[in-house]
């Protein structure tokens, strides 16, 4: 059992600070994660407040069928797209502010210029393929722990990644990214 799964096995006992130890851990990644569908770090962040608030108010059942943070990330996943669905609309947004919004996270997590150059390409893919990307590149996740997250077939979410990893390839050529020679 991971350490998220007995955190929340603590906090469903009455420790208040088995959920505190499961947003310290998980927080950072969740909102990076959402942040492929909002596109906007402010709306990721109050999504991410909304699934950990599913979690201490509504305390939904963890079957320990997938890893806690693939568990956790679903329902982040669920509440943002049900977010989606009532707003159903696409909300421009200015690159130049969401790049300063969310150079404080990215710093922590993209230490490189190469991974920099990365992290914006993704921005410019569909978000089926930010999002696979993102699971398993970023996240560590394999593809059947991603497929639980998406909602789709071990078979389909591995298709979806050989068909995301070549539209990344693509685009980083568009932007000028330079290949080393290893």
């Amino acid at each position: 059992m991971d350490n998220g799964a007995s955190s929340y096995r603590r906090f469903l006992d009455g420790d208040d600070n088995g959920i505190a130890e499961i947003i310290d851990r998980y927080c950072d990644g969740l909102i990076l994660y959402l942040t492929s569908f909002t596109r906007n770090t402010a709306d990721a962040e109050d999504l991410a407040e909304d699934t950990f608030v599913r979690l201490a108010i509504k305390k939904p059942k963890y079957n320990g069928k997938a890893s806690f943070r693939t568990w956790l990330y679903r329902i982040g996943h669920n509440i943002a797209v049900d977010r989606i669905r009532k707003n159903f609309r696409e909300i421009p947004v200015d690159f130049t502010d969401y790049d300063i919004q969310t150079a404080e996270l990215e710093n922590s997590y993209i230490r490189e210029e190469n991974k920099i150059l990365v992290h914006r390409a993704l921005l410019k893919l569909s978000g089926d393929h930010r999002q696979i990307l993102w699971l398993v590149y970023f996240e560590g996740m394999s593809a059947e722990e991603a497929s639980k997250v998406i909602g789709k077939s071990r078979r389909a979410t591995e298709s979806l990644l050989f068909r995301a990893k070549n539209a990344l390839k693509t685009q980083l050529e568009k932007d000028g990214f330079v290949y080393e020679d290893t």
